[in-house]
């Protein structure tokens, strides 16, 4: 009799816990939340989600829904301004409908994009609106040091990769991006998008940043010049940090010949000057313009094979030799990193290659040696306003950096 009382005590001890930790969870669950979008209640309607199909058109959609083709096609004759015709494959859109016996559409919301929609009202009259969902804009500042590739490092501080993609292009004329070395300090602010608020929608713009890279901080901050002009970035001093010429006329560099007033030349196997310089690159590789300018000459001579030859300025002129095809033509108007021919080995050349040659008032020189202008160099009527406008954002870079690196 005893052990059964005791295993019966046990029970209800077991029991008795079972029932208080049941209960502390139920205490414990959130008050309930109703789901609100597109600026209704859900909990007032029957909702159907669903995506575009493959044969999808807004009038079989609107059929779907309940609707004959001749309610179909009146809806669409009413809301053809304000809702597109043809929608996208696997786009989301969503039925509210009435939440009785009927179970009748009221409303048709359709997303092209996750920040756009168009919706059909057809809870009294027939009526279509495009409206974008409400976007904002939160400011983010982030320091550290390299540890391997820029974007790596970015990514575990949960920073979107197309940061590191417009920092590359910032500072291309700046920093080697794979001579980083590991420990290289940096610290940069810029702005992410949100959808409603909560919806993370990527990278909106780069207020400020600064590399250490040679032992030497690199800042960069966006400025305006003008009210309508484009965006340049600046360091501190207001000295432009985009040059106005590229380095190359090709993204991987493979230099095989100089600049040079004596050269065998390996086709006429004779010397002469080399007025240009060589980078060596497959057939068919993309050559860029290296400024903006407008296409002086396109076409072929026995020497240079095709060619395309840019002038930039009243100062500046360059060429681009030996290509297996020319896209562009006399006349047009090409900026800096257009495609403008593809590398090949037409004319004298041993083999596929870009024959690069440059032009200062009128004579050609080695470009390799030129000293070359900035972008849009600071306006000194500008460079106060600049000075106020970075201050700012310059301190705040360094105190962030200042208390990582503490």
């Amino acid at each position: 009799m005893k052990k059964i009382a005791i295993i019966l005590l046990v029970l209800v001890s077991l029991v008795s816990c079972k029932k208080a930790q049941e209960e502390y969870v139920i205490e414990d669950i959130e008050p309930y939340k109703p789901v609100v979008d597109f600026g209704f209640n859900y909990d007032d309607f029957n909702v159907h989600y669903d995506t575009i199909g493959h044969q999808d058109t807004f009038e079989r959609i609107l059929k779907k829904q309940n609707l004959n083709g001749k309610k179909a096609a009146e809806i669409i004759k009413i809301v053809k301004d304000s809702f597109p015709t043809s929608v996208r494959f696997k786009r989301p859109y969503v039925a509210l409908r009435s939440k009785d016996k009927y179970n009748k559409l009221q409303y048709l919301i359709y997303q092209p994009n996750r920040l756009e929609y168009h919706m059909v009202d057809l809870t009294d009259s027939i009526i279509g609106y495009k409206k974008s969902r409400p976007l904002t804009f939160k400011i983010r500042t982030v320091a550290g040091e390299i540890s391997g590739s820029l974007a790596a490092t970015l990514k575990k501080e949960n920073v979107d990769a197309a940061l590191a993609k417009k920092l590359m292009k910032v500072y291309a004329w700046s920093i080697d991006f794979f001579k980083l070395r590991k420990g290289d300090k940096y610290a940069i602010s810029f702005t992410e998008r949100y959808i409603n608020d909560t919806l993370y929608d990527g990278i909106d713009s780069l207020r400020s940043a600064f590399f250490e890279y040679k032992g030497e901080k690199l800042y960069a901050f966006p400025f305006q010049q003008e009210r309508n002009s484009k965006t340049d970035y600046y360091n501190e001093n207001g000295k432009a940090l985009k040059n106005y010429f590229l380095k190359a006329p090709l993204k991987f560099i493979n230099i095989t010949s100089k600049f040079t007033k004596n050269r065998f030349h390996p086709v006429q196997l004779r010397w002469k000057p080399h007025n240009g310089t060589d980078y060596a690159a497959p057939t068919g590789t993309p050559i860029m313009t290296t400024a903006t300018g407008v296409v002086e000459q396109a076409g072929y001579t026995a020497g240079n094979g095709n060619f395309v030859k840019i002038k930039h300025d009243k100062t500046y002129s360059t060429q681009y030799l030996h290509m297996s095809k020319i896209l562009v033509r006399r006349g047009q108007r090409v900026k800096q990193g257009d495609v403008i021919g593809k590398v090949g080995s037409t004319g004298l050349a041993s083999g596929p290659h870009v024959c690069y040659r440059f032009w200062k008032n009128g004579v050609q020189v080695d470009a390799l040696r030129l000293k070359l202008p900035n972008s849009q160099p600071m306006e000194g009527r500008n460079l106060p306003r600049f000075k106020e406008q970075i201050r700012p954002l310059k301190r705040e870079l360094d105190s962030v950096a200042d208390i990582k690196f503490k």
